[in-house]
């Protein structure tokens, strides 16, 4: 083993070395580029163009070897590839859904072809990718192409997609997303990374030999990720899906604010995620599969070895006689190395130890694999991880003190459990807040598992066919129109008061009415004490005062939501479903009460608010049946093992309701998010806000968990800042204003949260419609799905 021949089997089962790799040659991938002289143009239309007096960037391996340039594309070349992409799309989504199946399967038998040249480019790019995974990809999602249109017959393309990743993205990661959205029948423009820009290239060149129609498939390269927003600004782009690290999504956000594109961010790329071995775990194949995982030259994701205290001296001896003898990593840097060394060096000053297979030199690119044993939770190394082979390791001695630290990182990626007892396993699958879990295993992955980013590991569900939601839109409904962004000063927005008109002729012998707001299931007066008028429809009469609810009122209905919301969550699907009957009776128990308000305070006939509150009754009656109907299930996985994907709630939701079909809409997202496992924050219409706090008295009559729901009234533009910055909300849903909409899209970014931004328009019928793609819809904005992989052999 390792260039030695005559080691006995005991010595090399004591030592576990790795046996030599076999030579790698480059011929095939070499005579590629040469034939594109080392220059790749950009890929428009179905062919390289290479414009003239275009900016050239070099692609440098680590040792310093040019391999090759891209085009640096400009905006000229972005409008040239926008007009491209919506010609291919017509062409592309014209097509029938077993046509489209079938160019995703010849695309198979191409790369199958090709694949030699894609391994030798991928290794020389520095961006490996095995061509059997992008293979898989092709075969499960060309079976979604063929059943769309029968399975999915509510739905239909977004139109042009754009996808971006940022660096250390890998091939496959962004390939996940091309493939679905191109299943779905959308056009696709990708904006790579440098080092994965020629691999790029290569795929759509043989996509086109596959038969994609020209345009269908287009990339664009540049020389930063400025390129992304150049390419948004188009009013061809749809929608825009990013893969990488959650700086560069954060800046596109921000960027793209405004522009009315939605925008799903995997940031899965440099977060932290916990490695946890338990006293009944396998020590050997935990300790071998933790060397594997964190001391890889190239990973998107970093460790923390999580070891319960009854076996932290075995497996630290094993950690030092696996590592015997291992080699030094190289470094992106000098600069990375500095921020390794000054990692290491604070984590000894905090009192950790070290064990590493030799020193590291005193100046260079290279760093041993290195344990930090006894690290704190809130050290640098564990928190903002340094780029190097590091490795945390820290105790604990219950299985929820496990759970404890292991949610305690921001990044909600993934999670390795090792045990040999299934019911501790499931356990903690369930308390770990993150998107995917292996248990004895690590990094398994296919395209048929759906994950979602928790908390600050994105807003996007990547695989199963709950990921190809993102790249289709109701068939029923009109794309979202595009807008440009409006000049916003994003410090003052929201702070100035309501302006209150009071008219003059209004009775002073009638006394106006003041309601209150609900928060942690009491009925009570805003914390400022301030109250804003409410007119009736026509502006020629006070109906009454609501509060003027702020800041510290939204703090206040947060803490209560989180208090309760585990326990809701937990709640039995069947009793959720019963406490949603319950609402839906003494709704209608106070019909003719709403009748009477819904006229008053819009002005509609007494015929058609008798017809919302009939439909909101029957709204509330279908989330109560569909509570234990829409859940997740066993996944097909093409390996030995059982995979279970989890439907899990988004957790506290924010919620800024429209002016139109008030009540309606308010039972609509009510009823999805808490039918969910969700609690929410509601502010209601700021024109119309009284049918909504009328609804407190039938939320007060039910047996709804205090805090559960809260209901807070007063500005929009304020209320919107407030739950705009609050950590613990994870989701927004929106209907207000341009500038309310850019606000957020601004805004959400730290943590990230998954927002659903509207305009308030002149229309009812996104609330009047009872179809069941329409309610599986907001389902699916209310809850993040996870995926626990238990492996058999």
């Amino acid at each position: 083993m390792a260039g030695c021949t005559n080691k006995t089997v005991h010595e090399i089962f004591q030592s576990m070395e790795y046996g030599p790799t076999a030579s790698s040659s480059s011929a095939t991938a070499q005579a590629w580029l040469d034939h594109h002289s080392g220059c790749l143009g950009l890929f428009i239309n179905g062919k390289f163009v290479v414009a003239t007096n275009r900016q050239t960037r070099p692609l440098v391996d680590s040792k310093g070897v040019q391999v090759c340039s891209t085009v640096c594309a400009v905006e000229e070349d972005v409008s040239l590839c926008a007009a491209s992409s919506l010609n291919g799309f017509k062409s592309w989504s014209a097509l029938h859904s077993q046509e489209r199946a079938k160019i995703l399967l010849r695309m198979v038998g191409v790369l199958g072809q090709n694949s030699a040249c894609l391994s030798e480019l991928c290794d020389l790019c520095e961006a490996p990718c095995s061509p059997s995974s992008v293979v898989r990809l092709l075969q499960y999602y060309s079976s979604w192409a063929q059943l769309r249109d029968s399975l999915l017959s509510g739905w239909t393309p977004l139109g042009v997609v754009e996808v971006v990743c940022s660096s250390e993205c890998s091939l496959y990661s962004l390939m996940a997303k091309v493939i679905p959205a191109l299943a779905m029948g959308n056009s696709v423009i990708i904006v790579p990374e440098h080092c994965t820009a020629p691999a790029v290239l290569l795929l759509a060149q043989l996509f086109m030999s596959a038969g994609l129609p020209a345009g269908a498939l287009n990339v664009l390269t540049g020389s930063d990720m400025s390129l992304a927003a150049l390419v948004t600004k188009n009013s061809s782009i749809s929608y825009v899906a990013y893969s990488g690290n959650k700086q560069d999504g954060v800046n596109l956000c921000k960027a793209t604010a405004g522009m009315g594109v939605p925008v799903s961010v995997s940031a899965n790329i440099g977060g932290t995620c916990p490695f946890i071995i338990f006293e009944t775990a396998d020590i050997d194949s935990a300790v071998d599969a933790v060397i594997e995982a964190a001391f890889k030259k190239k990973k998107e994701i970093n460790w923390v070895l999580l070891v319960q205290e009854n076996v932290l001296n075995s497996v630290m001896s094993r950690l030092k006689l696996r590592m015997t003898g291992m080699k030094s990593v190289s470094l992106a840097s000098e600069a990375a190395r500095a921020l390794v060394d000054a990692a290491v060096q604070e984590a000894q000053q905090q009192g950790a130890t070290l064990i590493r297979p030799c020193e590291p030199a005193l100046s260079n690119a290279l760093y041993p694999p290195t344990v930090l044993c006894g690290t704190a939770p809130s050290s640098s190394c564990v928190v903002n991880p340094a780029p190097g082979p590091l490795l945390p390791l820290m105790t604990f001695r219950s299985n929820t003190e496990a759970v404890t630290v292991g949610n305690h990182s921001p990044h909600g990626h993934a999670a390795s459990i090792w045990t040999e007892d299934l019911t501790l396993a499931h356990e903690t699958s369930k308390s770990l807040s993150v998107g995917c879990v292996w248990v004895n295993s690590h990094s398994v992955s296919d395209p048929c598992m759906p994950v979602s980013g928790h908390k600050d590991s994105g807003t996007c569900t990547d695989g199963g066919h709950e990921g190809l939601y993102h790249y289709l839109r109701l068939s029923s409904t009109n794309p979202l129109p595009r807008s440009s962004p409006v000049s916003l000063d994003y410090a003052s927005f929201g702070i100035a008061a309501p302006t209150t008109i009071f008219p003059d002729d209004s009775d002073p012998a009638s006394t106006p009415k003041f309601y209150q707001q609900f928060i942690g299931g009491k009925a009570c007066k805003s914390v400022s004490g301030g109250s804003v008028a409410v007119m009736s429809a026509d502006g020629a009469k006070l109906m009454g005062y609501c509060p003027d609810g702020g800041r510290k009122d939204v703090r206040n209905a947060v803490e209560a939501a989180t208090k309760v919301q585990s326990g809701w969550m937990k709640k039995n699907l069947s009793a959720r479903a019963q406490s949603l009957y319950t609402l839906a009776k003494g709704l209608e128990a106070k019909k003719k009460d709403f009748v009477v308000c819904l006229t008053r305070q819009t002005g509609v006939s007494a015929e058609s608010a008798d017809n919302e509150v009939e439909l909101s009754v029957a709204r509330l009656n279908d989330w109560a049946a569909l509570c234990d109907k829409v859940h997740g299930g066993t996944l097909p996985m093409p390996q030995p093992g059982s995979a279970l994907s989890i439907a899990d709630p988004q957790g506290v939701i924010g919620i800024v309701l429209p002016d139109k079909s008030p009540l309606l809409s308010t039972v609509t997202v009510l009823g999805a998010a808490i039918a969910t496992g969700n609690a929410v924050v509601m502010v209601p219409s700021q024109k119309n806000p009284i049918p909504t706090i009328t609804f407190i008295q039938v939320l007060q009559s039910s047996d709804l968990p205090a805090g559960l729901v809260n209901i807070i009234t007063g500005s929009k533009d304020q209320l919107t800042v407030a739950l705009a910055n609050h950590s613990v909300i994870k989701a927004i849903w929106y209907w207000g204003t341009a500038e309310g909409c850019q606000y957020l899209q601004h805004t959400c970014t730290s943590p990230l949260k998954t927002l659903i931004c509207q305009k308030d328009d002149d229309g009812d019928s996104e609330w009047v419609r009872c179809d069941l793609p329409f309610l599986e819809h907001k389902w699916r904005c209310a809850v993040q799905w996870k995926t626990v992989w238990i492996p058999t052999a």
